[in-house]
């Protein structure tokens, strides 16, 4: 699975953001900039350090959200469980600039979709600090003139949120941590290496299905009048995963991060009632 991209990368890795019921606008929108520096793909030892514009975009709507949950659709929800549409995109990555991938096919963008059930294990009495188990299923297909399905992917996550910590009033403290697992065509599509791809270096490969590794996330953010401003720093480790022995495995733990600042240009009139 190459490096999530959901609203231009960042948003991605910034976890659920708890807070108590308000009532908020029924959109916002606006632009920003993000710094971001993630590898090409996860097990690769080349690392990309850019910067790029992002948009801003929030949507309260009683079915189709798009906020820092990330964009989905609610297909059902209580007090405690939730089962939504889970999106999500990868970048394409040119196998002519990653060394191990040279001579092989480029990664082209991909789309993953499926749905999600999230279990609120437990959630202080004022809604600002929550424990969730969030359990999405996603197939992925790749961006191009002709999609291909690659696979699907299980990344079942606890998800810890804290607002207004100590020291830091008005910011939004999020942990994430969990397993990985994916089919062997997903992992195929990253890390197989096709007979005829082959060298003395980088022998054929046919990757199974199974575990993925374990990903580990801290995310930091805030909210002010007319901006935000987010950071995370993201951990991974292929330790123990089914392809583990892929020539295209360069590098089995590594880390990403980023931070981002958005401009609020216009929102709605019209509040809505918020309960995250």
């Amino acid at each position: 699975m190459n490096t999530p991209l959901r609203i231009a990368v960042m948003l991605a890795w910034l976890p659920v953001v708890a807070g108590a019921a308000e009532d908020k606008p029924l959109w916002e929108v606006g632009v920003g900039v993000a710094a971001l520096s993630f590898p090409a793909y996860r097990g690769s030892d080349q690392q990309h350090s850019f910067l790029m514009p992002v948009p801003y975009f929030v949507y309260h709507g009683d079915f189709l959200k798009a906020d820092r949950h990330g964009i989905r659709g609610s297909l059902f929800d209580s007090d405690r469980v939730d089962l939504t549409l889970s999106l999500a995109a990868s970048p394409p990555t040119d196998s002519d600039k990653v060394d191990i991938r040279d001579g092989m096919p480029d990664l082209k963008p991909t789309a993953e979709f499926g749905p999600e059930i999230d279990v609120t294990l437990w959630r202080s009495a004022d809604r600002t600090r929550f424990l969730k188990l969030r359990a999405p299923l996603r197939a992925a297909f790749t961006l191009e003139a002709s999609p291909r399905a690659i696979g699907w992917i299980f990344s079942p996550n606890l998800n810890v949120d804290i607002a207004d910590p100590p020291a830091l009033p008005g910011w939004n403290l999020g942990f994430v941590a969990g397993p990985i697992w994916a089919t062997s065509k997903q992992h195929d599509y990253f890390y197989g290496v096709a007979p005829r791809y082959a060298t003395s270096l980088r022998p054929a490969y046919q990757a199974s299905g199974g575990y993925s590794g374990s990903q580990f996330l801290v995310s930091l953010s805030k909210r002010y009048a007319k901006t935000w401003v987010g950071a995370f720093a993201r951990y991974d480790t292929l330790s123990g995963a089914s392809f583990i022995d892929s020539p295209l495995v360069a590098r089995k733990h590594f880390a990403a991060a980023g931070i981002a600042i958005s401009w609020i240009l216009d929102e709605s009139k019209m509040r809505v009632r918020v309960d995250d």
